[in-house]
Formats: structure tokens, C-alpha cells, sequence
């Protein structure tokens, strides 16, 4: 029997799977630490994370999985690494960490990235890199280079995080066009690096790493990395993509007008375009999708709200730690609508679906004498979906054609409310999937490693476990509490 292995280096945790080649089916899953990972916030806005500790969290969890599931190392036939997007890790000659990786939901560079936004042109922008520089991975890189220029001069290469643990398993310094274009380093027109953005920042593209194709033998495991993690040296590292073109991928969300959602520290909706479109607010973002080529080109349409499951994770710290099915009980309690109590679920950094707007949650239509815990909680996950709904209204101006949502059965969809709400609210049919983004890396890892002859195949053992669809009479009660909700926002915020 195959193996094929999995890693996702997520801002919570790292998780690996380990799927059998041969039938698709996931045959165990480690994740550490078992408690969120810390972000280090220094000042309001700022968000980092040291990758050193994703490594050693990636190591741990490794040697979880060989505990839980005695497998023999040497019949792994390939890694996949999916990983949280539009991070910079800053790396020297000798390969070592030069600061703390910024983070997604790091805002400090927003101001430096809206300036380029006007300075190079808007529709010059949204033209050439479909987005505006905003918050990205060139914005902050170039954030380090106005305020930190003693360490900047002793950049060799710049990473995204998965490029880092990549880096740590085979010493190679490389991304991916998709990657790229997730920090806003690609231009879609000329089908290259966005050097007018780098030549505006004053920033060499001599400081991006060697390109590689998302599907591809990028490097063995080192016989260090493969001690470390317990693993065989020599093992392709044979995938890598962002963890939404990852989550996309894992839900086979290949085609045009395909849609994949997640649910996890930030809410997504990711649907795929053959063509280069652009919000002219740059509310929802376009980034290369993992199948792309110059002859069938695949773009992926991105909506992120940054506080969703962290939103929930903070709730369930305030009322003691229960479980999250209890909550989700409490919650199912309280009526469609909350009794009028309204959450606006952001206060995680600059909020794109708000262009870059830096703004708090909030909970307002408080009233002592009705509501109860159980509103607040319904409250919050109605907030998170009418957010997503939200961003989806602006995808669908964009061209994209939101009907059907793909979904693992993980993290906010496995709540019945969410799911009940997100559909009835959005008007949209909901199917979940046995998946998860580890298992997407794993399932890629196979593609890049020649296991499965295209990414077709790589889906076998994908199924289908449930499907959600609107009911006509709580449409009209979720819809209208959805109007509530945009009112709230359109004051307050808007």
C-alpha cells in the first residue's frame, strides 16, 4: 500500500493526515497543539506568528500520527503542505528567520497598500493584478522595508508560510504562481511577476524564490528534516498551495462556477472563473487556482470575513469552555432573528468585503429584559452567515454564479443552525463533504507525485455526506433578519 501525507499550516494549529493512495480514504489525523497557537499582537493591528514553531508544531504532529497509525515511512509516496495565505516569512542567506512571520490578518501595511492602489492607478491595478495591493504580502514587504531597513538589507528570500515548511523539509527556496499571486507579486495580463508593483515599492524581484508548478516534484525530504519528523528521506514534496485554492481543490472545485466554502478562524467562499475579472472595489479577490494553465486558465474569486470561527472561539472562552455543540444547542434556542439582537462579526484586522476598513465587532438591539445567552450565540453564528451572504451578493456582481457550495463537514458547518442559516439566508443548496485540508495536500501531494495520472482521480474516496437545502418558509424569516443585518451595517460601519 501507497501513503500519501497532508500538512496544513494553519494559524490554529497544524494538522497532518494520512490517506491510503490506493481507495482515497483517510486513515488517521494528528493535529498540534491541541490549544490554538498563540498571535503575537505588539501593537493594535499587528498580527505575527514565529514559523519556527510551525515546524516544531508540524514535527509533534507527525509523530502523533506514527503513534496513532503504525504506518511504514518508507511507503509515504508523496507530501502535500497547504497553508495560511498571504503570510511573509523573511529568510537569510544561511537560511535562518530574520522576525516573526506577518501574518493574514496583520493590518499594519494597509495605508502603504492603498496609497500604491491610487499612486499606480486603480484600473491599472485591477487590470494587471485583478487586486488592489491592500493588505497583501508586497504591501508588508514593503512595510519592512520602510521601517525596519537594517533587517530588510539582510533578506535572501521572501516565503509564504508553506514555502518555509516546504524550505524545512528540502532546503529548497521556492513558491508557485498561485502563491504569488496571493501576495499581489503576479501580473494576470502579462502572465508575469508584477514588477511595476515591486519597481513602485523599490523592492528586487530577486527576493522571490524560484517558481515551481503547484503539482510537481519540488524537492526529496532531507535526511535532517525526514529524522525530525520521523519520516523516510527521500519522499517527494510533490504539492503546496494556499489553504482556500487547497480547500477548493479538496472539495474537487475545479471547473468554472464551482463554489467551496470553509468555516474556520475566517470564513471563505471561493468560487472558480475562467476569466480575469476584478471588483473595481477590490471588496472579493481573484488569486491563480491550482489547475490553471495558459491554455485553459482557472482563477479563484475569493470572499473572506476574518472573524468567524475566531468570533465563536472568543464566545465560547466568555461562557466557560463548553463545548461547541452545547453552544450550538443554546444557540438553536433562541428564534431566527435573535429578538432583533444583531452581530457584526469583524475585529480580526482590516475586513476586505469592507475595503481594508479596520473596524470592531459588535453586538447591538441589546435588550436586559429578553435576551439571554442562547440570543447572543445565535446572534453571533446568524452574524458570521449574514457576512458571508454579504461578500457572496458582491460575487455574484462580479460575474460568479452562486448556486450550489461545497463544504467539508468541519469547523461552523457543523452546526445545524449555521448550515440552516447559511442556506435560507443566501438562497443557495449546501453539500458537505468527508474532507478536510489536510486531506486536500494529501490528495494533491498524489497528483505531483504521479499516484494519480490528473486531479480527477486524486477524488476517489471523496463523498458526499450530506446536502442542505433552503426551506421556503424559513427563507422569508432568515432573508429578512439578513435586511436587519445590512441595515446595522450600513449604519454603523458603511
Amino acid at each position: 500500500m501507497k501513503y500519501l501525507l497532508g500538512y496544513d499550516i494553519g494559524s490554529s494549529s497544524v494538522k497532518v493526515s494520512l490517506l491510503a493512495a490506493e481507495t482515497g480514504k483517510a486513515l488517521a489525523t494528528a493535529m498540534s497543539p491541541k490549544k490554538e497557537m498563540e498571535i503575537e499582537v505588539a501593537f493594535p493591528n499587528w498580527a505575527e506568528q514565529r514559523p519556527e514553531r510551525w515546524w516544531q508544531e508540524a514535527i509533534n504532529a507527525t509523530h502523533q500520527l506514527k503513534e496513532t497509525y503504525g504506518f511504514d515511512p518508507t511507503l509515504v509516496a508523496g507530501i502535500g503542505i497547504t497553508y495560511q495565505m498571504h503570510g511573509l516569512v523573511l529568510i537569510d542567506k544561511e537560511g535562518k528567520v530574520l522576525r516573526p512571520a506577518i501574518i493574514w490578518c496583520d493590518s499594519r501595511a494597509v495605508d502603504l497598500g492603498n496609497e500604491a492602489f491610487t499612486k499606480l492607478g486603480e484600473e491599472f491595478c485591477l487590470s494587471n493584478f485583478l487586486n488592489s495591493p491592500g493588505n497583501f504580502t508586497a504591501s508588508k514587504l514593503k512595510w519592512v522595508k520602510e521601517n525596519e531597513p537594517e533587517l530588510f538589507a539582510q533578506i535572501h528570500k521572501i516565503q509564504l508560510p508553506g514555502d518555509y515548511i516546504a524550505f524545512k523539509m528540502t532546503g529548497n527556496l521556492q513558491t508557485t504562481v498561485s502563491g504569488l499571486s496571493e501576495g499581489v507579486f503576479w501580473n494576470f495580463k502579462r502572465q508575469a511577476i508584477a514588477q511595476e508593483l515591486l519597481d513602485y515599492y523599490g523592492i528586487s524581484n530577486e527576493l522571490l524564490p524560484e517558481v515551481v508548478d503547484t503539482f510537481s516534484v519540488q524537492g526529496q525530504l532531507s535526511t535532517e528534516a525526514a529524522q525530525e519528523l520521523g519520516l523516510h528521506a527521500g519522499v517527494p514534496i510533490s504539492y503546496r498551495a494556499g489553504d482556500q485554492p487547497n480547500n477548493a481543490f479538496s472539495l474537487n472545485v475545479l471547473q468554472p462556477g464551482e463554489i467551496a466554502a470553509t468555516a474556520g478562524t475566517s470564513g471563505v467562499v471561493y468560487g472558480i472563473n475562467e476569466t480575469a475579472t476584478a471588483d473595481l472595489k477590490s471588496r472579493v479577490n481573484t488569486f491563480v487556482h491550482v489547475n490553471n494553465t495558459a491554455e485553459t486558465p482557472r482563477n479563484g474569486v475569493l470572499l473572506c470575513v476574518n472573524g468567524t470561527g475566531i468570533l465563536n472561539s472568543w464566545l465560547r472562552k466568555l461562557v466557560g469552555e463548553i463545548p461547541y455543540d452545547q453552544m450550538n444547542q443554546l444557540a438553536a434556542q433562541a428564534p431566527i432573528g435573535a429578538e432583533g439582537l444583531v452581530f457584526l462579526p469583524f475585529g480580526n484586522g482590516a475586513e476586505r468585503v469592507l475595503e481594508n476598513r479596520l473596524t470592531d465587532a459588535s453586538l447591538s438591539g441589546i435588550n436586559f429584559n429578553i435576551h439571554t445567552q442562547g440570543h447572543v450565540l445565535r446572534a453571533a453564528q446568524e452574524g458570521i452567515v449574514y457576512a458571508l451572504n454579504y461578500g457572496m451578493d458582491i460575487m455574484r456582481e462580479s460575474g460568479v454564479q452562486v448556486q450550489k457550495v461545497r463544504a467539508g463537514n468541519a469547523n461552523m458547518f457543523l452546526s445545524p443552525l449555521f448550515r440552516e442559516a447559511f442556506v435560507n439566508s443566501g438562497n443557495v443548496e449546501l453539500e458537505l463533504y468527508n474532507t478536510d485540508a489536510a486531506q486536500g495536500a494529501a490528495r494533491g501531494a498524489g497528483v505531483g507525485a504521479g499516484v494519480y495520472a490528473s486531479p480527477t482521480e486524486a477524488f476517489i474516496g471523496l463523498e458526499r455526506i450530506l446536502t442542505v437545502e433552503p426551506t421556503p418558509e424559513l427563507q422569508e424569516q432568515y432573508q429578512a433578519a439578513y435586511s436587519r443585518w445590512k441595515d446595522v451595517l450600513t449604519q454603523t460601519v458603511l
